[in-house]
């Protein structure tokens, strides 16, 4: 057999590991002194071309830029009332302070304003306005108002911090979570190997990819809007993927110096087959993430090209850098074995052998009992309701929980999500006044609305804001049907005829905007996410089933990841377990970000599986040998993989961030069923259903679809001797 470039890199890449190791380490240098020079920053604003919302922000900062910024709210509770001398003597001092803080163009204090005192006298806020979006607020600047907040009570008073400003200071970067994943990932790895070399291989190749990945996506963020909630996304997806793609190589190597394979030849074969599954599998993660930019949202296509950064680094350190190391490695890969691990780790027959033979022996029942169980998970999805979790979600531990929960209790839950309608004249020039101000009546009298400030001009008389706070809590599903009244008749009703026009904006009507674009696209992208999987699977098993039974099993798989997040976040099932103090919607742009990912990393299972069922398939097994020896080759490393992607994903629940949560616990249930009853017992009992037609392709089709191989190689392998065992 003519041996391949990807195995001829591999021999390469051990007899010149030191140059392959040092080109590395002067290729990291470069990107991060790239990074460090070019950088961009991370933001937590998510614009929505075309969207009302939009508008109003737009037009804001445009003519209004001293309301364009956002705010943070300092609220206070006095026990002997707001309005006593002591009391506001106090508060007169901290709000001194604030309004001489850097960025802060302006403080509306609650005395000087009846509106923001609550009926009872004993809480009030002020509003203090900062010139920029809290995005582009430094840190320490943040932390200076909180910190003049923490020393301000005491003695009968209680001062908290919250809005924007705030929240954009208790978001909280990957760390923790991270070393957490990183040591779950250490067992499962001692677990699997039992030696602390082949071991720590792919920890830390998995940390080199991470951190290349996340110097591409800093350097991207100069030219994208990435979220600043990417990075914990992005360093679960390349944990998981990094340690698995070495572990696959690593598994391979292993095999291959047992059979009695040099160092050399074993690099080659690992890289020429596990290398190139890899390959192939890493880029259908990279494809499903990049479709996110067909759902025409610039955030949410950052978000998909950043994660894609982090996955392309993995694979490219699992097929250059991973070779080089494993010749360092040589021989010794076993070396330094955990006592009592050894017989765990190598021992024993291959049990996946045996559990395909005994699903075979009754398929249906097996493959009925499966189905069943996915759908049953998946059943709470149609019960799903999108939107964005309000600071009443957040921990106690937060300032803007605390101050959260003091606004509700003095001006009502409405309070916490205001809305701004920003208004200009339709053709420029000055504002009709006699029609803004029946715009604004027409707001008071609004169904669902506590109150209407009266509207503020800018300089030049052209553009207005009028602040609306509703009567429910942001998260509340009648806050939507609110701000739907609103923009579809209110707002017309009063503006019909005046020239005026009017944009309903605020983070509460920014992310229902959101919603409703993300459910108009989505349908889109999952088509070409799902077509273009479909046509790979198809060109790399020259199978139309194979294909097809691959994306229904996905989709199953994903809506049991969704059915769990509705039942733990929207439900409260188990929440608390989970450190859930809020029952809260789902992000709406989660089911597409989970989708790509899942839709990517289930394709990973398949690839690794169905290629060695392929490969003993090509060599003259039948069907239903083929399959119990592609499981008996396949079943333990597929199953430590995935044990290494849940306690990596689990890892990020326990953070306080909630888009955090939802995606860790989204991605740890959509691969450990993916990994156990998909791969494990769907896949073998419909395979030995369908028989020989899981390998039914037209020959017209043949004839147009291109071949890739990923068995290694540039010829189909070698047929087995007769008897010979698939394991």
């Amino acid at each position: 057999m003519a041996e391949s470039r990807l195995a001829r890199w591999g021999r390469l890449a051990v007899r010149r590991r030191r140059a392959v190791l040092g080109g590395w380490v002067v290729g990291l240098a470069v990107l991060g002194a790239v990074v460090a020079g070019f950088g961009g920053q991370l933001a937590n604003e998510f614009k929505i071309p075309g969207v009302d919302s939009q508008r109003a922000y737009d037009l804001l900062a445009a003519r209004f830029p001293s309301q364009s910024g956002d705010t943070a709210q300092v609220v206070v509770r006095a026990d002997a009332g707001v309005a006593d001398p002591a009391v506001r003597a106090r508060v007169d001092a901290l709000l001194a302070e604030v309004a001489a803080l850097p960025q802060v163009t302006g403080v509306v204090s609650p005395y000087d304003n009846p509106a923001a005192v609550s009926a009872d006298g004993r809480i009030a806020y002020a509003t203090v306005q900062y010139g920029v979006p809290a995005s582009d607020l430094p840190l320490a600047e943040i932390e200076t108002l909180t910190g003049l907040i923490d020393r301000a009570g005491g003695n009968g008073l209680t001062v908290e911090a919250g809005g924007q400003v705030v929240a954009q200071g208790e978001f909280v970067p990957p760390g923790e979570s991270t070393l957490i994943a990183i040591a779950a990932a250490v067992v499962v790895l001692l677990i699997a190997f039992g030696s602390l070399v082949a071991m720590g291989l792919p920890i830390l190749t998995a940390l080199i990819g991470l951190g290349a990945g996340f110097a591409g996506v800093f350097l991207s963020a100069r030219f994208l809007d990435i979220a600043d909630f990417t990075p914990a996304i992005a360093s679960m997806i390349g944990l998981g993927v990094g340690i698995d793609y070495a572990l696959f190589v690593v598994t391979r190597y292993r095999e291959g110096l047992a059979e009695g394979l040099s160092v050399e030849a074993a690099v080659g074969r690992a890289v020429d087959t596990a290398g190139r599954a890899v390959i192939f599998a890493g880029g259908v993660v990279v494809i499903a993430l990049l479709g996110l930019f067909a759902v025409g949202i610039p955030f949410v296509a950052a978000f998909g090209a950043a994660s894609a950064i982090v996955v392309a680094f993995s694979v490219l350190v699992a097929v250059t850098l991973l070779p080089a190391l494993l010749g360092f490695a040589g021989t010794g890969i076993d070396r330094l074995r955990v006592p009592g691990l050894r017989r765990l780790a190598g021992g024993g027959q291959p049990v996946g052998g045996r559990l395909a033979r005994r699903i075979q022996a009754r398929p249906l029942g097996y493959a009925i009992s499966a189905a069943a169980l996915l759908l049953l998970l998946a059943a709470p999805l149609l019960d799903i309701q999108l939107g964005f979790a309000d600071n009443g979600s957040n921990p106690t531990s937060f300032h803007t929980r605390r101050a959260y929960d003091l606004l509700s209790e003095g001006f009502g839950p409405g309070f916490n999500g205001p809305l701004v309608v920003a208004v200009e004249q339709e053709g420029g020039g000055a504002l009709d006044q006699a029609a803004l101000g029946g715009l604004t009546e027409a707001l008071r009298g609004a169904e669902g609305i506590a109150s209407v400030s009266p509207a503020t001009l800018n300089q030049a008389g052209d553009t207005a804001v009028i602040s609306v706070i509703p009567t429910t809590s942001p998260q509340d599903t009648a806050t939507e049907a609110t701000i739907r009244r609103l923009r579809d008749d209110v707002i017309d009703g009063a503006t019909a005829g005046t020239g005026l026009a009017a944009y309903v904006g605020g983070a509460t009507a920014t992310f229902i905007d959101l919603g409703d674009k993300t459910g108009e696209r989505t349908p889109l992208f999952f088509a070409i996410v799902v077509g273009l999987s479909f046509l790979l699977l198809a060109a790399v098993f020259r199978s139309v089933v194979i294909a097809l039974k691959a994306a229904l099993m996905n989709l199953l798989s994903i809506g049991a990841a969704y059915g769990v997040i509705v039942a733990v976040f929207q439900w409260g099932w188990g929440a608390s377990l989970l450190g859930v103090e809020e029952t809260a919607p789902i992000a709406p742009f989660l089911p597409m970000f989970l989708f790509s990912i899942l839709f990517g990393l289930s394709m990973d299972y398949e690839v690794f599986l169905l290629s060695r069922i392929r490969e003993f398939y090509v060599r003259g097994r039948a069907t239903h040998d083929a399959v119990a020896d592609g499981l008996s080759a396949t079943a333990r490393v597929i199953t430590a993989a995935a044990a290494i992607m849940v306690v990596v994903f689990l890892s990020f629940v326990f953070t306080d961030d909630q888009i955090s949560k939802q995606f860790g616990l989204g991605l740890a249930v959509a691969v450990l069923v993916d990994a156990t009853v998909v791969r494990l017992i769907l896949v073998p009992a419909t395979m030995e259903l369908l028989g020989e037609w899981n390998w039914w392709f037209p020959s017209w089709l043949d004839r147009l679809v291109p071949r890739l191989n990923i068995e290694g190689g540039s010829h189909a392998p070698e047929p087995l001797p007769a008897g010979s065992p698939g394991d």
